[in-house]
Order: C-alpha cells, then structure tokens, then sequence
C-alpha cells in the first residue's frame, strides 16, 4: 500500500462525492444586464487580456477604479459581477435577502477544505454543527486561555529577533511564522517549532501551494480545456495535497485517545451537540483543521503585516501607539500585557482597523439573493447570480471615506464610527458566515503589536514601495524593517477621546 492511498484511508473519504461541486456558477447571467467593464472585449475570451492572471485581485482593484458602484469581467464564458460601492454592498449584506455563495474560485477549494467552515455550502448539515460545537472556544472563558499562549509565541520572536546579528527583520515571514505558531498552539496543541528554523513549517508551503492551485483550477473552469489543464495542476501539487493532509491525520491520531486538551481539536473529537448528539466525521475534522490552520494563520499574518508597515510609515502615529504602550505597561520593555489590558490599547485597535481597511487581508467576499430580487433598485437578480463584494474598493468608497488613501487610524473614533453607514467596513466578512475566529485575530494583533512597539521603534526602508502579493490573502511582499531597542517611559496619554468601541 502507497502512503497516498494510506493517507486517503485514514480520513475515510474515497472519491469526491458529485455534490463537493455543485453551484459553481458558470454564466452567473444577471438576465443578460451588461455592467460597465474595462478595455475592448474580444470574442471568445472577453476580457481575458486586460487581467493578470498572477495577480487577478490587483488587477481588478486596478481595473474597476474608474467603472464606478458595479461593474463586470467576462471571462471566456464566466461573468463575474464586482460591487465596489458602500450602498450596494449594505444591500447585500441584508441577511434577510441575500447570502454567502462560493464563486468559482473558491468552489474549486472545496477539493481541500470541503465542508469545512470556509468553503461549506449554508446548507450542509456540518457547517451548521461544526459553527454550533466550535462557537464556545471563541467565547471569553476560552480567550482568557488563548492569552498566555500568545504571549508565549510573541515572546519567542521577540527572542528571535533579539539573537539576530543584525536588526532588520523579514516582516511578512516572521508574522506568518508567529501566527501559525500561536493558532497551531491554541487550537491543537501542536507546537510546529517556528522560530527554531528560518524558514516557516513546511506544511505553510505545502498547503499555500495546493490552495492556490485550487483557485486557478476555479478560474479555468470556463476556458477552453480548461478541465484538462486544472486537472494537470492537480496532479503537479498532489504530493504537497497529500504530506499535508497525512500531518493533519497524523495529529488527529495523536490525539484520539487524550481527551484531557479542551482546544479546537479537543471539541472536534470528543464534544457532541448538546441537541443532536452528532459529533463531527473524521474527514470533516481534517477540513475543519486545514480551515483553521491556513485561512487563520494566513489572515493574521497579513493584518499583523500591514498593520507593522503603516506604522512604520507614519512616525506620528506610532508615537501616539508608543505613548499608549507606555502608559498603559510602564516602563519594562518586557512588560507583558494581561488579558484585561489587551482590551484598553484602544489606539493601536484603529492602527489594526485602519490598517484592515486600506488593505483586507481577505479581499473579497460573494453573495447572492435567497430568492429572486432587485439590487439597488434596478438590477434584477435571480437566486443563480451572484456578486463579488471588493473591499479594497468598499473601504475606499470616497462617498464614506474623507481622502480615503491615507492612513489616519482617528477614522475609528466612537463618533466617526457612529457617522458611518452600516457595512461599509467589513474585513471579516458579515453575517452568519462572518469569520468565527475574528475575536482571536483581534486580541491576538492587539497583544502582538502593543509588545513590538513597546520595545522596539520601526525604521522602514526608504526606498521601499509596498507591493502587495497575493498569496491566500494579501500581504506585504517582501517588507524588511529595522528595529531598534527604545527606552519605554511614561508618555502622555493619546487623545482621551480614543476609548473607542471596537470597529467590528
């Protein structure tokens, strides 16, 4: 017996089932309306040359600039439809109308997260179950058990960064390393030893790689060959598909037989519902795992990233989250906040929100109606069509935004927040399906950059310009920032207004 044909065993799952697939919304059809869309459409393949296929996001984002609240790209015989626009995505975020749906692209990950909670249909049985058992390891009493490991992890970069002969550091890989360390930790008691190498676990890599392939699979649905071609790129990343998942079964095995751990992996095996009594299958605990594992660590990374560049770029600003450190942690540059203290670093939350909203980790999210309506009042749509929400324009919205390129964290003071139309920031999506593990990511952001800051000031490169990639998610692409070790001291407080509630 192969270790692939183990691998594929010991999860029980066999072929695909047909309906893994369903929905994936080929013609998206909107009736036959025509949207504004960019450059020459050419028969055949539409819009196809104006788009980077490495960069598909940029290029929408770059594309849809001038196309105004709703536009569309027409992709050999896929259409798919951007909103861009606060009003229509308020509309759209009307759960009593319209719902989550999984474009093409995200479609095609169904062949690695299932039914997991990211890539389920709302109709799955197990994505509701799995939202059920999973909902309480995200409640306060759970958190308050997250905080002592977060603050270990934060620690261990901080010892790593402190050994380094010399003080510029890797952002993006050091944040990508931190947050798969702290929610390995968390949420399965897996301790991936990150900071004892210099590169991230190579599961990270393995599992981007298969992600990725999973998207593009998702976009060449509707060329010409395109089956053949997504099922060659299948082949090509199998190998990565199958180490990651045999690390995955590996660590349920382990775990079977101790039911002393009440993390993540703890409820999954060993907690049933309190209604039903059904308890999650061995392959969707494995969906569930590589959800958490990749889009969690992926998200936080990037938030972290971002957050760290911004501050390094506004020297006023991380002056103004320096004086709340110290005010609040004192004059120890080791000073570790506790849990309660987390909550009261009410500036450097809208550096994060701030930095959210100039560039969402997670930049898109569909929806479509749950029966047959019309969008802002003239578009009709039927329960098969469906639309991108583009929050990198969403969070740009000049009819929201003052001077919407600049970075000014006093957007998210209480009585700028109250000023604002519902669902005009939206990084953890909305609704029911809302990111679960949104409170994580906070508290652990939070912490992480209250203790870098506090001891460290950030010198960016001058010649540096952020390029985004696009990986899962977004992030800085190579951003390297030089640290230098500061005396804390008690600072000023920052504008006494600042006790702001959080954004969302």
């Amino acid at each position: 017996m192969t270790g692939k044909q183990n691998t594929r065993e010991q999860a029980g799952s066999g072929p695909l089932p047909r309906t893994l697939f369903r929905g994936f919304g080929i013609h998206n059809s909107w009736s036959g309306q025509k949207f504004p869309h960019p450059g020459r459409r050419r028969p055949i393949i539409g819009d196809v040359q104006v788009s980077d296929p490495r960069n598909p996001i940029l290029s929408i984002l770059r594309l849809g600039a001038e196309l105004g609240g709703i536009y569309e790209l027409k992709v050999f015989r896929q259409k798919f439809v951007f909103v861009a626009s606060a009003d229509l995505t308020a509309e759209l975020c009307d759960e009593t109308r319209f719902c989550k749906t999984l474009p093409p692209a995200i479609g095609a990950l169904r062949e690695y997260g299932g039914d997991g909670l990211f890539t389920a249909y709302n109709d799955e049985p197990n994505w509701q179950l799995a939202h059920d058992l999973l909902m309480p390891a995200f409640a306060r009493a759970s958190m308050q058990r997250y905080h002592d490991i977060m603050l270990t992890t934060s620690q261990e970069l901080i010892d790593y960064w402190d050994r380094l002969p010399e003080q510029r550091v890797d952002i993006t890989r050091d944040m990508t390393k931190l947050a798969m360390e702290t929610l390995s930790r968390a949420a399965f008691s897996h301790d991936f030893g990150s900071f004892t190498s210099e590169r991230p676990h190579p599961f990270v890599g393995a599992m981007v790689r298969a992600l990725e392939t999973g998207r593009r699979r998702g976009g060449l649905r509707a060329a010409p060959g395109g089956k053949l071609l997504g099922n060659y790129l299948t082949r090509r990343i199998a190998d990565d598909h199958d180490y990651a998942n045999a690390l995955i079964d590996e660590l349920v095995a382990e775990r079977i037989e101790d039911t002393s751990q009440h993390d993540l992996l703890g409820i999954m095996l060993n907690v049933r519902h309190p209604e039903s009594g059904e308890r999650l299958t061995p392959l969707n605990i494995r969906y569930q795992i590589l959800t958490f594992l990749v889009a969690g660590h992926e998200t936080t990374a990037g938030a972290l990233s971002f957050a760290l560049y911004f501050l390094s770029e506004n020297p006023d600003c991380l002056a103004l989250a320096q004086q709340e450190t110290d005010e609040i942690l004192g004059d120890d540059p080791d000073a570790e906040p506790t849990y309660e203290q987390v909550a009261k670093f009410r500036y450097i939350r809208r550096c994060l929100d701030e930095s959210l909203r100039l560039w969402p980790t997670v930049p898109a999210f569909s929806r479509r109606p749950v029966s047959d309506t019309v969008l802002g009042g003239r578009y009709p749509m039927r329960t098969s069509d469906w639309a991108l929400i583009m929050l990198g324009q969403v969070h740009r919205d000049p009819a929201v935004w003052e001077d919407p390129e600049t970075f000014d964290p006093d957007r998210f003071l209480p009585d700028e927040i109250k000023k604002r139309p519902a669902h005009s920031y939206k990084p953890f999506g909305t609704g029911m399906r809302a990111c679960i593990g949104r409170q994580f990511a906070l508290h652990e952001s939070v912490l992480v950059l209250a203790r870098l800051i506090h001891r460290y000031d950030l010198t960016p490169d001058p010649d540096y310009v952020l390029r985004v990639h696009e990986r899962l998610t977004m992030v800085p692409g190579k951003l390297h920032l030089t640290l230098t070790h500061r005396v804390p001291g008690a600072g000023r407080r920052p504008p006494a207004d600042h006790d702001a509630p959080p954004a969302e």
